[in-house]
């Protein structure tokens, strides 16, 4: 296919692909032959844009020709590729030209090209020039060979080299040189061959999306001849139907003629056939077709026995494999919460690391009395109790050694989050999804501010990069003329004067750590650091401390609202968190982490199953351990498992969402079967689906006090009613006579 109209481009060398023909053989062999275009009379300008119009032009390109003129014995007529370079515009021309011609021949060539006398031009070789009488021979060019001339003018005020203009169409050159591939390449001169008719329209098709028309193109090269045999022939594939034959069975009538009165039929070629073979009966034949059913079907029934013998021992496999793994991967469960639980009690980090010590010394110290109680009286009852209570308040110092540590550990973690807040960049989403940051002058000057923090508190800086840092410090919050700048300055001052006194580090920690106190109360004021204001605790508006301030009544001084933890069903706020901490720790020393892990576990299967519901994520720690504890009495409903670690609280009815009066506390394997059920009134017998009632009973009377459960509860006629046939017992009547 070819284009039917395209755009121009630049052309400087052409590819083209010539196909040959062996003359001893009638089949085409295709050869790939690499072709430099250069131009004859029509010249070919590099670097310039011509239209390709290849289309019109009718080329027909013979490889016999190359042949003929390899083979050619007048060396002086073989034609040379000569290069011209225009100066001063630098501009090149190639054409083809005969090498037994001279330099004179070769000047009136371009002097009626470009329109200037010929005895003006000047053709110079390597800088020199070059004589008139010279042929291309002298100057050592071989056939089909290359060489490039220098053309000026000697008059160039008059008579300029002027630049060929570009041809508004392209025309095939009448020669072109062709490179030939053989053991080496070899450049030949082959000449172009003009068409004199013209190419048939053979059709095309047009493109639907660029609309660009497309035509087949016909065939450049001459067609082979056929040799003639003398006998005239014609086709007829298009004029011939092709035909199919196919049988067709037709019925034919036959009779049977018996001799009779009236009728005589010749029995001479009639044949008496004997049987060779027993006679089988009928019985003897459905018999015979019975026991061979029977055998068919004893080995379908035994392949089939086998099949599903197969099968169920493949499942039985199966089911061991998978309760062996379940088995594995419970104890490693186990044992991975074990190991967790030891690494938080060697080293406590969090405050519910610290609640698991103190609940562990309290069931220590449980064990301990009660062994002491039975094993002693009197005295020595006394000496073990106090013995017991030093032995508890050493345990106790170890404790609050791990959670100094633990402070200050957390400390630097939540000074670098606080300083990380405030130095990252403002980032909100576009509508494709991406992100999009941007850096403020308030975030700079934080990232600034923290990175100088973090220079500050290093340790492992020598003395030249520790006086730098000090000097960037100073340089800071000199430009804040005030009391605490003013400090930073002077303690900058002395640090510099005895670190050239070359006082060792192990003395200058107290001090430094002084500065990098000071300077971290620097960074949190919102004077220096605007930025931090939005994360302070203290709001620096006189006017927001009066909003959502409440005051505690274990430690008599005002908190804000986020520092208290209320339950559900409590209006007033009471203590606030750290007061409640303390109380835990000195007398109830509670464990709310496997709550807080059912709760976890409750708040994740409720979001999978239904993201609308909302009951679930009203209740706190407390709460759920009043419903696990008081009324679930921490075990099991089915089982009676006792280790709040494996149990989990789940729905009772599957189609509902979860509450308090819709839940059931199961094991973890419970839970899982427990989910599957379909019907559930049919799984469990009368007993136990009466004491899930009672418990949903009791805890829709308990958690009916909570407004915000109000709008999920049933009608509050109907719950007395419900609750009374439940738990008050009818009155029995007497009948008297």
């Amino acid at each position: 296919m070819s284009e039917q109209e395209s755009d121009g481009a630049k052309h400087e060398r052409y590819e083209v692909r010539i196909p040959t023909q062996d003359e001893n053989e009638d089949q085409e062999e295709e050869n790939d032959i690499k072709c430099n275009v250069c131009t004859s009379t029509d010249m070919i300008i590099q670097e310039e844009n011509i239209a390709d119009s290849a289309s019109q032009q009718d080329l027909n390109i013979h490889g016999s020709e190359t042949n003929k003129i390899i083979s050619s014995s007048d060396i002086g007529n073989s034609t040379a590729t000569v290069k011209i370079l225009l100066m001063p515009e630098r501009q090149m021309i190639t054409v083809a030209f005969t090498i037994g011609h001279t330099i004179l021949d070769l000047k009136n060539h371009f002097a009626a090209e470009l329109r200037v006398p010929s005895d003006v031009i000047q053709i110079a070789l390597d800088e020199k020039c070059v004589d008139d009488d010279q042929t291309l021979m002298d100057l050592g060019v071989q056939p089909h060979g290359m060489i490039q001339f220098e053309m000026s003018s000697l008059d160039p005020e008059n008579y300029p080299m002027r630049p060929v203009k570009p041809q508004q169409e392209y025309n095939m050159p009448d020669v072109i040189t062709v490179r030939v591939q053989t053991d080496t390449y070899q450049d030949v001169v082959v000449e172009i061959e003009r068409a004199t008719q013209g190419k048939p329209f053979l059709g095309g098709y047009r493109h639907k999306v660029t609309k660009a028309e497309y035509h087949h193109a016909a065939v450049q090269t001459m067609a082979k001849k056929r040799p003639d045999r003398g006998i005239e022939m014609f086709s007829r594939d298009t004029q011939t139907v092709e035909l199919r034959n196919q049988a067709q069975q037709c019925s034919r009538n036959a009779s049977t003629q018996m001799t009779k009165i009236g009728c005589y039929v010749s029995n001479m070629d009639d044949k008496l056939l004997i049987p060779t073979g027993t006679y089988i009966t009928a019985d003897e034949y459905h018999s015979k077709r019975l026991r061979a059913v029977i055998t068919l079907q004893t080995y379908v029934r035994r392949w089939l026995a086998k099949r599903f013998t197969d099968s169920l021992r493949q499942a039985k496999e199966l089911h061991l494999a998978w309760l062996e793994n379940e088995k594995r991967w419970k104890k490693e469960e186990k044992d991975q919460e074990i190991k967790e639980e030891y690494q938080r009690r060697m080293n406590p980090q969090r405050k519910a690391d610290f609640d698991l010590l103190y609940n562990a010394l309290k069931k220590w110290r449980i064990v301990e009395e009660e062994r002491i109680n039975a094993n002693f009286s009197g005295a020595e009852r006394k000496a073990a109790l106090c013995a017991l209570l030093e032995q508890e308040t050493r345990f106790i110092s170890y404790i609050e050694r791990h959670r100094t540590a633990a402070c200050e550990k957390n400390q630097d973690k939540a000074i670098q989050a606080l300083l990380n807040k405030c130095a990252e960049p403002k980032r909100w989403h576009a509508f494709d999804g991406k992100v999009t940051q941007m850096d403020t002058q308030f975030t700079i000057r934080a990232s600034e501010l923290r990175d100088l923090y973090n220079s500050i508190t290093e340790a492992q800086f020598t003395k030249d990069e520790r006086l730098d840092v000090l000097l960037t410090l100073k340089d800071t919050v000199k430009d804040h003329k005030c009391k605490l700048t003013q400090e930073i300055v002077d303690l900058i001052d002395r640090e510099v004067d005895l670190l050239m006194r070359e006082v060792k580090k192990k003395n200058l920690d107290g001090l430094r750590k002084r500065i990098s106190t000071l300077f971290l109360q620097y960074i949190k004021t919102p004077a220096f650091n605007p930025e931090v204001s939005k994360h302070l605790r203290v709001p620096q508006d006189p006017a927001d401390l009066r909003k959502n301030i409440y005051l505690c009544s274990g430690c008599n001084e005002y908190q804000s609202s986020s520092d208290f933890s209320l339950k559900t069903n409590r209006s007033a706020v009471g203590l606030c968190r750290r007061c409640k901490e303390l109380d835990n720790e000195a007398f109830r020393r509670e464990d709310l982490c496997p709550y807080k892990n059912i709760l976890k576990h409750l708040h994740e299967t409720e979001a999978e199953l239904s993201p609308e519901s909302k009951i679930s994520y009203l209740l706190q720690e407390q709460d759920l351990r009043y419903l696990v504890d008081v009324l679930w009495g921490a075990q099991s409903a089915l089982s009676g498992w006792k280790d709040l670690h494996d149990l989990l609280l789940v729905r009772w009815e599957k189609s509902s969402d979860w509450s308090p009066w819709n839940c059931i506390l199961l094991t973890k394997d419970e839970a899982t079967a427990h989910l599957t059920m379909e019907n559930i009134r049919k799984a469990y017998d009368a007993v136990v689906i009466r004491n899930v009632k009672h418990k949903h009973a009791l805890a829709r009377k308990y958690f009916s006090q909570i407004p915000a459960m109000a709008e999920w509860l049933h009608d509050a006629e109907l719950q007395p009613a419900a609750l009374g046939n439940l738990l008050v017992s009818k009155p029995i009547t007497k009948v008297t006579k």
